[in-house]
């Protein structure tokens, strides 16, 4: 066998999937993104793995099969089956966009509405690989996605006390807040309940949020609208090339909470 994985994301995914089935053969394996499984129903980040193997390509295909060997005999095929007490600081939130759900049965995952077009869905976060929660997991926890909700929202709060933020000042007066944690929650912080308090300061009052994809966040000042109408241009280009695209539309700071895109606010004026 060539020792050898793909390098190209896609085709890598693909190949993962292929000896996954090997070692898995009753399991349900489903390619839904350049570094994305559906096993069973709940979905596998290749991320980590990815890495992995780029590390040390010769040994590629060596590294998958330890890899999932470890996974699904280890700790996450026993997570459905774990208590809740033994999950629970564990539970972080995933902003996903409505689409997912055309990969996924919307009764199945636990989550709960957000704006702009996406949803909160719950993930529980192993040291190899995160987990979605499925709305089975959360009757026999019973737990209403509103509690999940909160209990993500306070973990991803106690994970990041501090913020490793960058500012960037552009030549017309725009100012923009970068966060590149590279952790899997960086658009997940848009959640953060003290967001506007955190960054406000810098970026003078309400600010925009772009989270174009999981791994990208960045704050905007709400001026001048040049800066604005370039750094749409960036964030749209973002959201299709980046993996796990979230959207293209920013989100509105305020110290009330989060709203929804300038473009619904026009439609609403």
């Amino acid at each position: 066998m060539m020792s050898n994985m793909p390098r190209e994301p896609e085709a890598f995914a693909e190949q993962v999937a292929v000896l996954l089935r090997r070692l898995q053969p009753d399991y349900v394996v489903e390619l839904t993104g350049p570094r994305e499984l559906i096993v069973n129903g709940r979905r596998l980040d290749l991320e980590n793995l990815y890495r992995l193997v780029n590390h040390d390509p010769d040994r590629g295909t060596e590294i998958v099969e330890h890899y999932l060997e470890q996974l699904f005999s280890g700790e996450a095929s026993a997570i459905g089956g774990h208590s809740f007490d033994l999950v629970r600081a564990r539970i972080m939130p995933r902003i996903q966009p409505e689409s997912i759900f055309s990969h996924l049965a919307r009764e199945q995952v636990a989550h709960v509405p957000y704006v702009n077009g996406t949803v909160i869905v719950f993930v529980v976060d192993l040291p190899q690989m995160t987990v979605s929660v499925t709305t089975e997991q959360m009757v026999r926890w019973n737990v209403t996605a509103d509690d999940l909700d909160q209990i993500a929202r306070e973990n991803l709060e106690a994970s990041c006390p501090e913020l490793d933020a960058q500012l960037v000042t552009s030549k017309d007066g725009g100012r923009a807040v970068i966060l590149s944690e590279q952790d899997g929650y960086d658009a997940a912080r848009l959640l953060l309940g003290d967001l506007h308090k955190r960054l406000a300061a810098r970026l003078g009052g309400d600010f925009y949020v772009a989270i174009p994809a999981r791994d990208m966040f960045v704050a905007l000042s709400a001026g001048p609208d040049p800066f604005i109408r370039r750094l749409r241009g960036r964030i749209t280009d973002d959201y299709r090339r980046l993996p796990y695209p979230i959207t293209s539309e920013l989100f509105l700071v305020t110290r009330d909470g989060v709203a929804g895109t300038m473009t619904e606010q026009r439609e609403a004026a």
